[in-house]
């Protein structure tokens, strides 16, 4: 749980996502490659990125999200104001009055909007939190000038570049997709076909539950979670990585995110979180 991160998260994370926001930030945003398909695009800024009192997040949409629908800010399951999840607990539609300062393409603050509910919180397979706020994306762009950004239906592609957008720290790391995990596994917590970065993107905490935004399609494929800070084995703010055969690899250094294109497959009509959906294998409480 990263410094947003499990690792922060962890002992930040873990110990406190406040810890993630209190974080040292040490390493700049890397450029994107020189090459056309490592150029970062225009469109990958912080417009839609909010900023959590310990973590980072977005305000985002479904393919099926219509103007009129409430609006949806996705971050991580350990950023909740309540604490963190316990192993295999899913929180669904609980109250909530957290804020979240949006911010626009330039990374100045545009606004506050409020949260009405928890729609879906784990820690369970993934690291994901969504909260239901108290104004349509219509309302959002209206008042504030700031659009959403789209949750792509698909999986990221290995290789392709990648732009971890936080608005805690109002700082953008650029990397590659290096791979995924089969199981990544951290303290109490596993997660599932995990995103791990290359090396570039030394995410620190404060950067959990930002943003990963594919610098192709411009549409967010992962939430940033944690990394491993200190080369320990499976533990608080170091997660390891584990394959099918229960072979167990340590990445000092690397930092992970998880996949979000199964959100997708959970929300209905009107943005509501529905866990018996065809397709839908988000945990269930």
């Amino acid at each position: 749980m990263k410094t947003s991160f499990i690792g922060t998260l962890s002992a930040v994370a873990l110990s406190g996502v406040t810890v993630l926001g209190l974080a040292v930030s040490s390493a700049s945003a890397a450029d994107a490659g020189a090459g056309t398909a490592k150029k970062k695009p225009a469109a990958v800024n912080f417009e839609g990125t909010v900023a959590l009192s310990n973590c980072s997040g977005s305000v985002v949409k479904m393919p099926n999200s219509t103007d009129q629908d409430p609006a949806l800010v996705m971050s991580n399951g350990h950023c909740l104001e309540t604490g963190f999840p316990g192993p295999g607990e899913v929180v669904v539609d609980q109250p909530s009055s957290r804020s979240f300062t949006l911010l626009d393409a330039d990374s100045n603050d545009a606004g506050t909007v409020h949260a009405t509910k928890v729609s879906y919180a784990t820690m369970t397979d993934t690291d994901v939190s969504l909260y239901e706020v108290d104004a349509t994306y219509a309302d959002i762009q209206e008042k504030f000038g700031v659009k959403a950004l789209e949750l792509s239906a698909e999986r990221p592609a290995q290789g392709a570049a990648i732009s971890v957008v936080s608005g805690y720290w109002k700082k953008i790391y650029s990397c590659d997709v290096d791979g995924f995990v089969h199981e990544l596994r951290e303290g109490e917590w596993t997660w599932k076909d995990s995103v791990r970065y290359t090396p570039d993107c030394k995410t620190i905490g404060g950067t959990s539950g930002s943003p990963v935004v594919d610098e192709a399609t411009g549409k967010v494929v992962a939430v940033n979670n944690t990394g491993n800070e200190s080369g320990e084995r499976c533990t608080d703010n170091n997660p390891c990585e584990v394959d099918e055969n229960g072979n167990v690899t340590v990445r000092k250094g690397i930092n992970y995110a998880q996949q979000t294109y199964q959100i997708t497959k959970c929300v209905a009509a009107g943005n509501k979180i529905d866990l018996s959906l065809e397709g839908c294998t988000l945990p269930k409480p």
